[in-house]
């Protein structure tokens, strides 16, 4: 069974451009309580390195690319995103890191719950522990 699940994301337009929409409870398999984007991050520097108990996230690159890099514990697979209409869900215990920010990458981010920093794991050694346990 794979780590990516991708989310079937309609594109609507025509001519005049296109328009995405992000939907709770329908293409977004949760209430959405949260929404952050990251930008301007440079191409060398990765980002996130953690995990989260409980929180279920979605992400996609509404502008430019990033590769994604998902770790069970037990497989890891990799993903770029690179289209607006490409999102992926990162379910709780899934250890994320984002790599390779093209110059013009916005990842959009929409969260099942509000920030709280005890649901974050850190530590990578303690996130194979856990998983070990549960």
């Amino acid at each position: 069974m794979s780590l990516i699940k991708f989310l079937d994301i309609k594109t609507l337009g025509d001519e005049r451009g296109h328009l995405i929409a992000l939907e709770n409870d329908k293409n977004i398999p949760f209430a959405v309580k949260r929404v952050y984007y990251l930008t301007d991050t440079q191409p060398c520097v990765p980002r996130g390195f953690h995990a989260h108990k409980e929180l279920t996230q979605v992400a996609v690159c509404v502008s430019g690319r990033c590769l994604m890099k998902m770790d069970d514990g037990s497989s890891k697979e990799e993903v770029w995103l690179d289209a607006p209409d490409k999102a992926i869900v990162i379910g709780k215990m899934i250890w994320h890191e984002m790599h390779e920010f093209s110059a013009d990458c916005v990842l959009l981010v929409l969260a099942s719950d509000f920030y709280d920093e005890q649901d974050y794991i850190r530590n990578y050694d303690a996130f194979l522990e856990l998983i070990k346990h549960a």
